[in-house]
């Protein structure tokens, strides 16, 4: 590949963040760029050597790309932190980036996981996010992830003939199997234990999960490439978010691209998978 790389090192609040640029070396750097979010608990190589891999293959194509740490990540300094705290490391790594790369001007934010709703969070508020290509993100909820739990989990052992063999060999205990079945119609109905004082309070405080991310997501103005894998409950979860009447308002229109790759996992760990979500990636990139 004809690229180059290197370090960089740049400040977020009074903490030390490390990245890698990977940048074309015989064209011209186009003047969008990506901005890898990493989720925890990983670093910027990402699963697989995913990132790295993605980085390298766009940079090739005439792509500018930084991946980093964010505070208490990988090499980065800092306490450690979850994606719902880190607007303003990916604030302070798009500064950097649009003066390492000259002529560079706007950024897509490219995440998996809960770093893909991490830049559903924040996109709105930076002018310089012009896109996002969001993968498998986490909306995790009990109920959430109940429901797509007894749908997809539940629903294809019925189908699998390894399950029948256990019965019918008596190596199968119904009894447990009937209270895990119990508990998770308790919690797919919205009929978990009541919260703590305490957790009542920090719910009120703040909305939850998915409201949180549908609030952000809706005031986003710019292009949107979500890619889920057909065998992760994490994508299922968002899936049927996404299928209700105010995730479908703001998915909706020519702004908005979906994929699906149907045999694959939550972090895409084929090479083939991988492949094509960074073929998905560069076509989307180039179409608008």
């Amino acid at each position: 590949m004809n690229i180059v790389e290197r370090g960089v090192s740049f400040p977020c609040a009074g903490c030390w963040l490390y990245g890698v640029l990977s940048l074309p070396a015989a064209v011209p750097a186009s003047a969008r760029g990506v901005v890898m979010v990493v989720g925890g608990p990983q670093y910027r190589v990402g699963s697989h050597r995913q990132f790295t891999l993605l980085a390298r293959e766009l940079a090739s194509q005439g792509v500018p790309v930084l991946r980093f740490d964010y505070r208490g990540m990988g090499d980065s300094e800092g306490n450690p932190r979850d994606f719902s705290d880190v607007e303003p490391d990916l604030r302070a790594a798009i500064d950097t980036f649009l003066a390492e790369v000259p002529g560079t001007t706007e950024v897509v934010l490219w995440g998996l996981c809960d770093a893909a709703s991490a830049a559903m969070f924040y996109a709105h508020q930076d002018r310089r996010v012009s896109g996002m290509v969001l993968l498998n993100p986490w909306a995790r909820t009990e109920e959430g992830a109940a429901r797509a739990y007894l749908r997809h989990y539940y629903l294809s052992r019925l189908f699998d003939p390894g399950l029948w063999n256990k019965i019918a060999a008596g190596r199968f205990d119904l009894a447990a199997a009937l209270r895990s079945f119990r508990g998770l119609l308790g919690k797919a109905a919205g009929g978990a234990s009541a919260p703590s004082q305490a957790a009542e309070v920090a719910q009120a405080a703040s909305p939850a999960l998915p409201q949180r991310m549908l609030e952000g997501y809706s005031r986003f103005r710019g292009h949107t490439l979500f890619i889920t894998s057909g065998a992760d409950l994490t994508a299922r979860e968002f899936e049927a978010l996404a299928s209700g009447r105010a995730w479908r308002r703001a998915m909706r229109g020519k702004r908005v691209a979906r994929e699906r790759l149907r045999d694959a996992d939550h972090t895409f760990s084929r090479a083939e998978w991988r492949d094509q979500v960074a073929r998905w990636t560069a076509d989307w990139l180039q179409r608008w």
